[in-house]
């Protein structure tokens, strides 16, 4: 079978042909470092962590180049900096800002299995280089001699209207567009649509040295940092281009225009893949609602990365999931039930299923793939479920380490729980219910939830325990 992926720019899935066999290129959008990455940023760190292990199986690990960026220059990142360290120089509470957030983003991901990519460029380093590489300065002095884009009030914007079929990707009309963004007004732009590629610096924020025509010192606006990053390191036209679904538009839409008109050419990327909304237990992820989750959250309140990663493949990646509790629950006993046989092999690949890898040729089918893995553990098939469960990134050593955890913690805490157990049930006894009430009030505070239960021989109340995540 080969290999078919869905296209969100044709609306089709169709067979993957690439480009060159030899050298098959991916880019996909990473994090904006200023603040823990949140589990709506897991998903396509997950989803195309995955396409790229099928890729380098399909086409030899040498012959993949995956690009995902790092973005270290941002309105967002000025304001953290400037509230986390007030008495600081701006540039130098921002490199404490990206260092720390990256360093966080690196070590919550490689808990969820993640393999790294081939680069990993920070926007930074491609505002203007001097190795002849691509750089934001000069795909913007390009727009400009191709008169895509015009230079007003020290700002620099791509001119939408130069570009009849802008749209594209996202399938909306320039008027649709409008109605529906929220577009900045300023009177220095030929149309509403138009959007920023540069800008001056205001004091104090970091600055560059600006295009030809700019004296004042300014940096790049959001769209061009993908556009410049991706066409030094893949060139101006490769294979998948991937993220998150909420990127379609305005980010990818503007990536498109700025990268095709730069270069000349009728695509920047052959293939557009977009992964799904997150939602948490039922409602939209917002700080508003108290339900904003990051993976380091998780992964502190003591769920392996493995159960994070397990849960997310559950739902295919097109598809808008629900991040509940329950559902974790259910992936966590899974997967402990899997690496709870002996002589489990994640390792071994001379035996890796056709089938699983037939499931995720189909679009990354990943609900059919462990559906097979469900076959392999009811059969008993313990040399086909190893070989697939590390293919998918799984090797059962987050399992194991919060095992090992929790029955620590379970000892040290028992010393203290029980006789409170005891006590209280000693309580009830004696009709002491406002003892029994304070003694398991206090329980819940130190995160002990209790259950009681009638023996039906004896008839007596027992109460079992566990620590509430």
């Amino acid at each position: 079978m080969a290999l078919k992926l869905y296209n969100t720019l044709t609306r089709q899935k169709a067979e993957f042909v690439p480009i060159d066999p030899s050298n098959v290129r991916m880019y996909v959008c990473g994090p904006t470092v200023y603040d823990y990455a949140h589990i709506g940023n897991a998903r396509p760190v997950i989803v195309f962590d995955v396409l790229f292990r099928l890729l380098r199986h399909i086409y030899r690990p040498d012959h993949v180049t995956y690009v995902r960026n790092i973005t270290d220059v941002d309105d967002k990142i000025n304001a953290r900096a400037a509230r986390d360290y007030p008495g600081l120089p701006l540039n130098e509470a921002i490199r404490k800002v990206t260092e720390a957030t990256e360093n966080q983003f690196h070590a919550d991901i490689a808990a969820l299995g993640v393999l790294p990519p081939t680069y990993e460029p920070r926007a930074t380093e491609y505002i203007r280089r001097k190795d002849g590489r691509e750089d934001m300065v000069s795909l913007i002095e390009a727009l400009v001699k191709r008169r895509h884009a015009y230079v007003a009030e020290d700002h620099v914007l791509f001119d939408v209207g130069s570009m009849p079929d802008y749209g594209r990707l996202s399938n909306r009309t320039l008027e649709e567009m409008e109605a529906g963004a929220r577009v900045e007004v300023a009177p220095y732009k030929k149309g509403p649509m138009d959007f920023v590629l540069w800008k001056p610096s205001k004091p104090g924020e970091p600055a560059w040295p600006s295009p030809s025509g700019i004296k004042t010192p300014g940096r790049p606006g959001w769209h061009i940092e993908c556009s410049a990053m991706a066409g030094a390191l893949l060139g101006p036209v490769f294979d998948i281009h991937g993220g998150g679904i909420d990127l379609t538009f305005p980010h990818h839409e503007n990536e498109i225009a700025q990268s095709r008109c730069a270069h000349g050419t009728s695509k920047m990327a052959n293939v557009w893949m977009h992964n799904g909304f997150l939602q948490v237990e039922g409602e939209k992820m917002s700080k508003s609602l108290g339900n904003f989750v990051t993976i380091h959250e998780l992964l502190t309140d003591g769920w392996p990365g493995e159960v994070l990663r397990f849960n997310m493949l559950r739902t295919h990646y097109r598809q808008p999931i629900d991040w509940t509790k329950k559902g974790l629950e259910e992936s966590q006993k899974i997967l402990t039930g899997w690496f709870a046989h002996e002589g489990l092999d994640t390792d071994d690949r001379t035996s890796l299923p056709r089938d699983v890898i037939e499931a995720l040729e189909d679009d990354l089918n990943t609900p059919k793939a462990i559906a097979e893995l469900h076959g392999y553990a009811a059969a008993k098939d313990f040399k086909n479920l190893g070989a697939a469960l590390g293919f998918l990134g799984f090797d059962g050593a987050t399992l194991r380490q919060a095992d090992a955890r929790a029955a620590e913690t379970a000892q040290s805490v028992a010393s203290t729980v029980e006789p409170m157990i005891i006590a209280r049930l000693e309580a009830r006894k004696r009709k002491d219910f406002a003892e029994s009430d304070r003694i398991r009030d206090e329980l819940a505070k130190m995160g002990i939830a209790l259950k009681d239960t009638k023996n039906k021989e004896t008839g007596e109340i027992e109460t079992t325990w566990e620590i509430a995540r």
